[in-house]
């Protein structure tokens, strides 16, 4: 039964990753999320879900490096989502 709450969790947060409502975010989060929500634990995926709730332009400076990630959201899947946004191909 854990593992079919987990994978409704990852379904729901693909999702929303895709559709955040900027194209920049729809693009970084949807292809993170595509990439490695399938190898997130409860406690990661918590962290991704912490990470679609915070509002796209506060989040998009951050993933930029324009402005310091408060220490709450600096978690191991933030930084792992912006490594992966620098090595997307335009």
């Amino acid at each position: 039964m854990m593992d079919a709450g987990i994978e409704t969790r990852r379904r729901q947060a693909l999702f929303r990753a895709q559709r955040r409502g900027t194209k920049e975010l729809d693009l970084i989060f949807g292809a993170f999320a595509a990439a490695h929500l399938a190898e997130l634990d409860a406690k990661q995926l918590d962290s991704f879900e912490e990470l679609l709730a915070v509002p796209d332009w506060q989040i998009y400076r951050w993933v930029m490096g324009k402005e310091e990630v408060p220490q709450r959201y600096d978690t191991e899947i933030f930084a792992r989502l912006r490594d992966y946004r620098v090595n997307l191909k335009p």
